[in-house]
């Protein structure tokens, strides 16, 4: 059959497969189908066609199809290369990047020499990771063509194996591996064979990998490294010199960069660690001078005043110097100065710069508090700004933002009593109206009001006096300011973010959304900053509006899953070494990305509580999801934490800022809701494939090897799974993790965890595993499991009706301050029954067909001596179970519908009074955000009962 289709004139080949190419190609893709149909009713046996039809199959959805299309065109072995290369596309897409190994491994058989085709398979091998098949095929490739680039391709994957290989966590095994690379260059340096500066980067990684520090100097410094690698990064340099401990030819090295560049701060941090290192060594002949570190203040102020501009570096040297002294209690006041004043004196030249407050808050830890206060206001009076009077030009009011915001970094505003945080709270806004008005004017949409950070000063205070009070007005009059400020700073994505979080603090998934969208958030920056969206949103009450963002989220991780192995091939292609391992790694922190992760698995719980159609279209949206609940496909130890805490700027007191401890104490938690979630959802699947295993056509397309389950392991396995649950549920009692901090506005959010440990989800899901298990053998106890889990439902219905109730009268206190922890309750009640209603609607159709077909279930070992309840009366007893969550349903209907809307902590006009804004803006303004609110709710009310009517309608069929 390959034949025919080698045998036909390539032009026409070509030309006949241009539409079908070319319809792929913008998407067209029924189009696609419909012209390789064409095709093959005139060529049956065009492999290249076939291929393509799979490829137009696979983008229709039409998977069933594809494969078994794809499946038949892999059987004929083909060895063209277009027939090759749309089959390793479709896999690819498919993600079964070994099939693409085997088919060139076949195609390799029959042209063993082919460069084209061993390429390929080099390429495969590279995508599958496996370092060892690709080291054969780039010998065999420089057996073929010894060319340069092949073989330095075997020695990179030699390197592989040694440090990431499967062998890698051997030492002796690293060691011979990294040896046999390093011979392998060697030979090549000796036959004058090397070329490029990325192979001469390799050499030097290989040495360095190795410890051999002294032949990499040596290398790195001659001739032969010189002429190929001009360009070699002076942080090699650095890196080698300090490993050698040749600190003074490394200090040496800096003064010279210095002298050339002199505002490197990181070669001022080099620079100070050599002369450090200096101080502790003793000369090593009896002529040589004794290192002093006046030498090093001397060079600095030879920096200083030999500088024709102002240089932040030098400055901010001189203040770590005086730092690392009073470190190792060496006199630097003596020696330097005054602290204080040489901050002051930093203060003068650069607090008109943003980067000003961030410099200073570097040394504020080494000095005590009472030395911080006693800074800061001096600061402050340095600023030149007092109660009565105003800043004269723009860089005069960054001055006083810069002394403001270091002031609170210092502790000032903890201490202050609510009535003179109001009173800063006004000055603030005050000053931000000031600014704004007489320098924020005609700004570009890109940049950022200069007077912006009073409001976020502001709004950080107005936060301080909400946790005291435990009230939201004062927050709520906060967030009112900050979209009075994005009004006017439009791309103020500080602003954004603060907004984000008050939203979310106040259950309002509208504001939230649009400030999330308003941040424009794409590509890595999903991975890095997605958080303080995705994990708020599970249980906001919005199951089918909050789809969309996932979507958005998992379609970055999938799309740039696929890209990140193309970088990684092309930088064989390249043979760019430098490159190679950076990607990999970013490749796996993507891939185990906690939030990708976490994602995936909400979206599947979201779709299953979501699902509205009949009880077939129900079961193949679910067989869709490719869940398999006897695999944990998590890699829970190699899961990473992406998150950027940076992104949101603080100014919050420094002793009492612990991001890292926050983010470790937060990682952990969000840890333990991944492992919840993804064995509800593991657990719930494991129920319904007891019921209706998965067709042998998607397991097949799967990369699970076993197609069918033994006898007797579908119920192991939900066994097993229960016994998981009850066990995980009993380790984080005992753990008693403790909430997450809210002292300060930028700190995380608290984890979904505690809500999941007081919803009765342990209690329902394991009494709904033995109902289960009960129903599918027809054991004795199962009128007394229908009557647990009957009542557990009835309790989950109550705290949805009474959490209701709570929250509408809290509405006549402050409607806003504990809104998000009442709508996440109904939402994890109405999330609990909705899978519930869910699982009796499958369990009802396959009763219904067994009791058509008058099959009946043998009873389990333990009801051998007693005949198992029929199927008649298992239905009958499944029927009550619908009736009795019908009424439920009802009952948290009939809650919903009279569930109040939000009301403000204090009326529209006594918010406008104190927000004492521009009065044509202040009505619209107050009313838009009370309007956004008003919004929220109702759109959640709607979904929500939309999502118990299409409940109502599934048990009802």
């Amino acid at each position: 059959m390959a034949h025919q289709q080698q045998g036909m004139d390539s032009a026409l080949f070509e030309r006949r497969l241009r539409p079908v190419y070319d319809n792929l190609e913008v998407g067209n893709n029924r189009k696609a189908l419909q012209e390789s149909e064409k095709l093959l009713r005139k060529h049956p046996n065009l492999l290249c066609a076939r291929a393509l039809k799979g490829l137009s199959l696979l983008r229709l959805g039409r998977y069933e199809e594809s494969h078994s299309c794809l499946q038949t065109v892999a059987e004929e072995k083909p060895v063209d290369d277009s027939t090759l290369q749309v089959l390793s596309f479709c896999y690819r897409e498919m993600e079964q990047l070994d099939k693409i190994v085997e088919l060139y491994q076949h195609a390799v058989k029959l042209n063993p020499g082919n460069e084209e085709l061993l390429a390929h398979l080099f390429v495969s091998h590279v995508r599958v990771e496996d370092y060892k098949a690709q080291q054969a095929v780039a010998l065999q490739l420089y057996k073929a063509q010894p060319k340069n680039a092949y073989y330095f391709w075997s020695v990179i994957s030699v390197v592989f194996q040694g440090i990431r290989g499967p062998e890698s966590c051997i030492p002796e095994k690293r060691k011979l591996y990294l040896a046999l690379a390093q011979r392998m260059v060697d030979k090549h340096i000796k036959e004058g064979k090397l070329e490029t500066e990325q192979e001469a980067f390799l050499y030097l990684h290989i040495l360095k990998l190795q410890n051999k520090y002294q032949e990499a100097w040596d290398f790195l410094t001659g001739e032969l490294c010189a002429k190929l690698y001009p360009g070699a990064p002076v942080s090699m340099k650095f890196e080698l010199l300090k490993e050698l401990g040749n600190w003074l030819e490394l200090n040496k090295l800096l003064q010279q960069l210095l002298e050339a560049d002199r505002d490197r701060w990181d070669y001022y941090k080099e620079y100070l660690e050599s002369c450090f290192e200096l101080l502790k060594q003793q000369p090593a002949e009896q002529d040589q001078p004794i290192f002093t570190l006046n030498t090093c203040l001397d060079f600095l102020l030879h920096i200083i005043e030999s500088s024709t501009r102002k240089t932040r570096g030098p400055y901010l040297a001189r203040l770590e110097l005086h730092q690392r002294m009073r470190a190792k209690q060496l006199p630097a006041q003596e020696l330097i100065g005054d602290f204080d004043e040489l901050i002051i004196e930093y203060f003068n030249l650069f607090g008109d710069k943003s980067c000003c407050t961030h410099d200073i808050a570097l040394f504020l830890p080494s000095i005590s508090m009472e030395q911080r206060q006693s800074l800061a206001n001096k600061l402050l009076q340095e600023s030149g700004i007092s109660s009565n009077s105003l800043p004269q030009n723009k860089e005069h009011m960054q001055k006083h933002i810069c002394a403001l915001q270091i002031s609170r970094m210092c502790g000032a505003h903890i201490e202050l009593a609510i009535e003179h945080l109001l009173a800063l709270y006004t000055a603030l806004k005050l000053h931000y109206e000031h600014g704004h008005s007489s320098f924020g004017k005609q700004l570009l949409s890109t940049e950022m009001g200069p007077s912006d950070p009073y409001a976020l000063l502001a709004a950080n205070v107005m936060y301080d006096i909400s946790m005291r009070e435990h009230k939201s007005d004062q927050l709520f009059e906060a967030l009112c300011l900050l979209q009075y400020v994005l009004r006017n700073s439009t791309s103020n994505f500080h602003i954004k973010l603060l907004s984000l979080k008050i939203y979310h603090m106040f259950g309002c998934m509208v504001g939230a959304q649009e400030m999330y969208d308003y941040l424009d958030i794409k590509q890595i920056q999903l991975d890095s900053m997605g958080y303080v969206h995705c994990n708020l949103l599970p249980l906001s009450g919005r199951f089918s509006g909050v789809r969309n963002c996932y979507d958005t989220t998992l379609k970055f991780f999938t799309n740039s899953y696929k890209e990140r192995l193309e970088y990684i091939a092309l930088t064989y292609r390249f043979c760019t070494f430098s490159k190679m391992e950076e990607f990999m790694n970013f490749k796996e922190r993507l891939t185990n990305s906690l939030l990708y992760v976490a994602c995936s698995v909400e979206a599947q719980l979201c779709d299953l509580v979501s699902c509205y159609g009949n009880i077939q279209q129900n079961l193949s949206a679910y067989v869709a999801m490719s869940i398999e609940p006897a695999e944990d496909r998590i890699s829970w130890h190699e899961l990473s934490d992406n998150r950027d805490l940076q992104a949101i700027i603080r100014w919050d007191p420094l002793h009492l800022d612990n991001t890292e401890a926050e983010r470790k104490e937060s990682y952990e938690q969000e840890i333990e809701v991944l492992q919840l979630r993804s064995l509800l959802l593991r657990l719930f699947a494991s129920f319904i494939d007891l019921y209706h295993p998965p067709p042998s056509e998607k397991l097949a397309m799967s990369n699970n090897k076993t197609t069918t389950l033994a006898p007797g392991e579908d119920v192991a396995t939900l066994e097993l799974l229960r016994t998981s649950w009850t066990g995980l549920y009993q380790r984080l009692r005992l753990m008693n993790y403790k909430p997450l901090s809210q002292r300060f506005l930028v700190n995380l959010q608290p984890t979904r965890l505690h809500l999941l440990l007081e919803i009765p989800y342990e209690r329902f899901f394991d009494d709904l595993a033995q109902l289960v298990l009960d129903l599918y053998s027809g054991a004795s106890q199962l009128a007394l499991q229908c009557k647990q889990v009957s009542e557990n439902v009835a309790a989950v219905m109550e705290l949805c009706v009474q959490t209701i109730t709570e929250s509408n009268e809290w509405n006549g206190m402050d409607g806003l301050w504990k809104r998000r922890e009442h709508q996440q309750k109904v939402a994890a009640c109405l999330e609990i029954l909705s899978l519930y209603a869910f699982l009796l609607s499958v369990l009802n159709d396959k009763l219904q067909c067994s009791a058509k077909t008058k099959t009946k279930k043998k009873g389990s070992a333990d009801n051998k001596s007693q005949e198992p309840i029929s199927e008649k009366e298992r239905s009958q007893m499944l029927q009550e179970l619908i009736r009795q969550l019908k009424h439920k349903l009802e009952a948290c209907d009939a809650a919903i519908r009279i569930w109040k809307p939000p009301t403000l902590p204090r009326d529209l006009s006594s918010f406008m009074a104190d927000m004492s804004l521009k009065p044509e803006v202040e009505a619209t303004l107050i009313g838009d955000v009370s309007a956004t609110f008003k919004e929220s709710h109702e759109l959640m009310v709607t979904e929500l009962r939309n999502l118990l009517k299409d409940k109502l309608r599934m048990i009802g069929k």
